[in-house]
């Protein structure tokens, strides 16, 4: 089975805390080293060849857990798969709801402790020339491109989203035809998931070398020589994140019934990966791990977690939110009570918006609408996507920590041996 092949590899694998020393260890030095040196062209080649190792097995393994995982509810207990259904997008759009709130209530009171010099605005535009918008698709042209015309092509794209979609229905389908028929498909699919979680396995044996690796080239990109106003920006956007980290142990030990300690220690490897490559999808192995960990069923949990990190992104509403105000606080624009209400359901739709955009397009779109509705300028935003990579790092442990913590909250655990 796919988890128990997942587990088996987990053993193998460095612990935790080697993980986050190479990640420490690999910023501090690469802040010390020019960008331009040698060792950073070498560091992100080695960085590179780990992540791309990482990233070769999602799409087959996205389509192979979601159309397996979907069709085993369908093919077995329709009241267990039923009640899945109807969990799972009340607690992923509630989440959600939440993590707005909490982005309106945190960062006026943070921006306001906090005072901008007109000279800081200047200085700071210049250090980041304007760049032209990128175009973002209507509404109509993003529902529509939610809908695979062609499967191949969107798996070779890597447009997780239509792919979803198709491993979505397909496994629905599959789930109601003839059990032999049903299981003549299924189980194709599972020895593609099992194979894939072995090349995961070897990728991850060497792990703590390309985060290393990585996370010196990011130390060395970033440097120290951030203004002030920046580092503020980024202190407040990484305070907003910590709080939702934390609200992800409190889901999953209140809603999901995991002990705190438990929780911890298995979610802690799938953080690791996720600070230092930036991204869910890439950290989707792990996160399998870590339900297992927390005793989250097999099947639930390839059904629920493919779908969580292609659709749900607890910090997207924050950080949408948080965006728009700061860049109203750079230009000294005073945002009413009102405006504020009025953009935390936008926030929320945004977020929603922008699955399966490509990276920078889905920022303009996310926070575009939102920054518009409170007057602040969007001129600005590709200052803020230019030092987005420290914030985006522990964007994507909450985005991580948040999709098992929803997965438990969904279909809580059974009782496992630790």
């Amino acid at each position: 089975m796919v988890i128990s092949r997942a587990r088996a590899w987990a053993t193998r694998m460095p612990g935790s805390g080697w993980m986050i020393v190479a990640l420490v260890v690999g910023f501090t030095i690469g802040t010390f080293i020019a960008a331009s040196s040698p060792v950073v062209e070498a560091a992100q080649l080695v960085g590179g060849i780990w992540l791309d190792g990482l990233r070769m097995t999602i799409v087959p393994l996205i389509f192979a857990l979601v159309a397996t995982g979907v069709a085993s509810l369908g093919m077995g207990d329709h009241h267990e798969a039923a009640r899945l259904g109807r969990r799972l997008p009340l607690v992923l759009i509630g989440l959600l709801i939440v993590s707005a709130v909490i982005g309106a209530l945190m960062v006026p009171p943070l921006l306001g402790a906090v005072t901008t010099a007109p000279a800081d605005i200047a200085a700071l535009r210049s250090l980041f020339p304007a760049s032209p918008a990128p175009a973002v698709p209507g509404a109509a042209e993003t529902v529509r491109a939610m809908i695979p015309t062609n499967v191949v092509a969107s798996a070779a794209e890597g447009a997780v989203l239509p792919l979803v979609i198709f491993a979505l229905i397909l496994g629905l389908a599959v789930g109601k035809i003839d059990r032999d028929r049903a299981e003549a498909v299924i189980q194709p699919l599972r020895g593609l998931a099992d194979a894939m979680i072995v090349v995961v396995g070897w990728v991850l044996r060497v792990a703590p070398i390309g985060i290393f690796a990585l996370a010196l080239a990011i130390g060395a990109t970033v440097g120290t020589a951030v203004l002030a106003i920046l580092a503020q920006y980024l202190a407040i956007s990484i305070a907003v994140t910590l709080v939702l980290i934390v609200l992800g142990y409190a889901i999953a030990r209140f809603a999901g019934g995991v002990p705190l300690g438990r929780f911890a220690r298995a979610i802690a490897p799938a953080q690791a990966i996720a600070a230092s490559t930036q991204s869910s999808i890439a950290t989707l192995p792990a996160m399998m791990v870590s339900a297992d960990r927390i005793g989250i069923e097999e099947r639930n949990a390839a059904a629920i977690l493919p779908m969580a990190v292609a659709t749900f992104k607890i910090t997207a509403p924050s950080n949408t939110v948080m965006m728009a105000l700061a860049l109203a606080w750079m230009v000294g624009v005073e945002v009413s009570p009102l405006q504020l209400a009025v953009a935390l359901p936008l926030a929320v739709l945004s977020s929603l918006a922008i699955l399966g955009m490509p990276g920078q397009i889905s920022f303009y779109a996310s926070v575009a609408p939102t920054a518009i509705a409170i007057g602040a300028p969007i001129e600005l935003l590709p200052i803020l996507l230019a030092i987005d990579v420290i914030p985006d790092m522990v964007r994507t442990v909450a985005n991580v920590t948040h999709d098992v913590a929803a997965a438990a909250a969904i279909a809580p655990p059974v009782a496992v041996d630790q």
